[in-house]
């Protein structure tokens, strides 16, 4: 469950750099890209998920568990509002 959520949290840092990429290359070119809240709903959940993360790699059982979880609702909750909607 951990390598999964860590997988996860790697790629929520990948898509926030990807945003921050599209609306750094938007301002320099002139076309509208992601705005503010579109990025600072990244990084939030990116902290969010690092925080869980890193929380889940050092314990066991079910914190753990319940841990690899927040990353994982918070991906989806990322995807479904920022990227699916």
């Amino acid at each position: 469950m951990r390598a999964l959520s860590g997988v996860v949290t790697g790629g929520l840092i990948v898509l926030a750099a990807v945003v921050i990429g599209a609306a750094v290359l938007g301002d320099e070119r002139g076309f509208p890209g992601p705005g503010a809240e579109s990025i600072g709903w990244h990084l939030v959940a990116v902290a969010v998920a690092v925080g869980a993360q890193v929380y889940a790699d050092r314990h066991r059982g079910m914190s753990s568990v319940v841990a690899s979880l927040v990353v994982l609702v918070v991906a989806g909750l990322l995807l479904w509002t920022q990227w699916w909607s």
